[in-house]
């Protein structure tokens, strides 16, 4: 389905990307550099979707996304921004954006979100906005994984759909839990937290559904159990895979017929929360071994977030560990900062134990760390040699070799690091055995090899010169 489209951003180039793109979906494309230019074009006649840059020379373009859609009940509005946190996800989502793409965005996804636009505007007019402030965001994090994570959380915090987050231990799930909570529609109500793994088997209806007085040993009055005490808010129920099966029977009746009765009570009470599960375990793989109920999996499982572990998303290390650095200082304890060299050893790092590690890390170091310069000694002497440099497998791919190659210059020669030789050096260490390889892959038929490498056979022959490669 072809359609008009109106693209707003004062980047040119990003402008003639996105319009060739367009154009060869077969859509009529029209441009704008600034929030003026588009009340001109608009003068001329309303698009079919409209594609936006957050940040213009002359406002803000989330700002004029509810007015516009206010105006233009049946406008789709797809927003894309270099401010990738979660607060531009949710406001975008909250002033009725259709959608939300952090730069840089692969034209493909924004071809489909055009194609989703125009079919929902065939089908339906566009909802009202809600133009209520964002929280401010409890994630940290700039990566391209993060990102899907807060485009998930900006489609849920306006409804109440059950929410399964799934990741390893100390990936920050409660946070993400937290932040759906906070930034919905039940965030005046409680946020009440149950970990089912801290929890003995036998007390677990008990804690989640409350007793009455004399339902069991013990049990001296009535206690009221999480959901009560969540009422109108949101219960979140952490490693929901150590729960028994007999405490997931009770739960799955809850979340279908949303009425519940206490332990040793039979008064029906209705169930007014928003459930959002949390688990570091592979449900699937529970439910095929008979330990979890294959029918509860579903029904958690409406929404699933799968949060990366910290290994997963390098590019936010250091963003986190100065954010912690700085909790810390508020906290009292003395501000540090982290050397280039200190950062380097950090994102070479495996972290087994995600951003908790981190953080514990990152306080104890302001803690103990003599200097108000954290560097690559203190981070050595804190978590060890063995685990600084890890060896990159096959499967680890170029990323984790070339990350903990930087990491063993920054301890074997620091100096690499300043001295401006660093891209030359990375470069050709890469190069060359590609280069050896190819070669020895075609019988030294260096025709061949250019070929199979992509460039042509003056350009191999310049750079096994340059290289110093033995042809032999």
């Amino acid at each position: 389905m072809s359609g008009n489209i109106l693209i707003v951003d004062d980047d040119n180039a990003i402008r003639t990307v996105v319009a060739q793109a367009l154009k060869r979906e077969g859509h009529h494309v029209r441009s704008a550099a600034s929030l003026a230019e588009l009340r001109r074009e608009l003068e001329h006649g309303v698009p079919d979707v409209l594609v936006t840059d957050v940040v213009l020379p002359d406002g803000n373009g989330l700002d004029m996304v509810g007015p516009l859609i206010a105006q233009y009940p049946d406008l789709p509005v797809i927003v894309f921004s270099a401010r990738n946190t979660l607060t531009t996800a949710v406001r975008a989502t909250e002033v009725g954006a259709f959608d939300y793409l952090p730069k840089p965005f692969d034209l493909n996804t924004l071809a489909q979100s055009v194609a989703g636009a125009l079919e929902r505007r065939r089908r339906a007019p566009a909802a009202q906005p809600d133009t209520d402030e964002a929280a401010s965001s409890p994630l940290i994090g700039r990566s391209p994984a993060m990102q899907e994570v807060y485009r998930v959380i900006a489609r849920v915090v306006s409804n109440d759909l059950t929410v399964l987050i799934s990741g390893e231990s100390g990936t920050g799930k409660e946070l993400v839990a937290r932040a759906i909570h906070d930034l919905g529609s039940r965030r005046r109500a409680p946020f009440v937290a149950l970990n089912m793994a801290a929890i003995p088997r036998e007390l677990i209806e008990a804690e989640l559904f409350g007793h009455e007085r004399g339902a069991f040993t013990g049990a001296q009055a009535r206690v009221a159990g999480k959901f009560e005490q969540a009422e109108g808010g949101t219960l979140f129920l952490d490693e929901i895979g150590d729960m028994p099966m007999e405490a997931q029977t009770r739960l799955l009746r809850v979340l279908q017929s949303g009425e519940f009765t206490t332990v040793g009570g039979a008064r029906t009470i209705r169930a007014n929360v928003r459930i959002v599960a949390a688990t570091n375990k592979d449900l699937a793989q529970l439910v095929t071994a008979n330990q979890f109920r294959e029918d509860l999996f579903y029904r958690l499982n409406v929404v699933p977030v799968a949060l990366p572990s910290l290994r997963e998303r390098r590019q936010d290390i250091a963003l986190l560990a100065h954010h912690f650095l700085e909790r810390a200082a508020e906290d009292g304890l003395p501000r540090k900062q982290l050397s280039d060299e200190a950062v380097a050893l950090l994102e070479a790092y495996d972290w087994p134990g995600n951003v908790r590690e981190l953080e514990n890390l990152m306080r104890r170091l302001a803690a103990l760390s003599r200097d108000s310069l954290i560097g690559s000694s203190d981070i050595r002497d804190a978590l060890g040699e063995g685990g600084l440099i890890p060896a990159a497998s096959g499967d680890e791919g170029i990323e984790a070799a070339i990350r903990a190659r930087l990491a063993r210059l920054a301890v074997e020669e620091p100096a690499t690091l300043e001295d401006g030789s660093l891209y030359d050096r990375i470069i050709g260490e890469v190069e060359r055995p590609l280069i050896e390889a190819m070669l020895a892959q075609h019988g030294g038929n260096q025709l061949r090899a250019a070929r199979a490498l992509g460039i042509n056979r003056n350009t191999l022959r310049k750079r096994i010169e340059v290289l110093d490669i033995d042809l032999r």
